[in-house]
């Protein structure tokens, strides 16, 4: 039997969510994230929680991996949770996959583990304010 594509990402997620301390100041990996792109290229991120604010969320380190090696368009992403559940994108990671690609909107996100209920990213931003530029490019 093929694994689901939400089975196969929340699975890469949880295979790097490993919460630990870095230093006295870091923590890192108690969520983590994965994504498939376009290309059908998975990518996977942890939380890098600092005591300046300087860290980053797991789906925005998962974005990262992902530009580092090319790419730019996502399919779906997945966040875990530390309980094992999976939690939609905070504003700043919305706001930073909008700003990939005109389609981003289309980014298909994981909000239940159980159900395989999804939501577009176009639904929890709504009125975005970046579409007109994405009209020049």
């Amino acid at each position: 039997m093929t694994e689901n594509i939400w089975d196969k990402l929340y699975n890469e997620a949880r295979r790097v969510q490993n919460d630990r301390v870095i230093s006295p100041f870091i923590e890192a990996g108690g969520v983590s994230a994965a994504l498939i792109t376009k290309a059908g290229n998975i990518y996977v991120g942890v939380c890098i929680d600092t005591a300046s604010t300087l860290g980053m969320c797991a789906e925005r380190n998962a974005i990262a991996n992902m530009i580092t090696n090319g790419e730019s368009q996502i399919d779906k992403i997945v966040a875990v949770t530390p309980d094992g559940k999976v939690g939609s994108p905070c504003g700043a990671c919305r706001e930073y996959m909008m700003q990939l690609d005109k389609d981003s909107g289309e980014i298909e996100i994981l909000l239940d583990v159980e159900s395989k209920k999804t939501i577009c990213l176009k639904e929890l931003i709504p009125d975005w304010w970046g579409y007109d530029r994405f009209k020049n490019s």
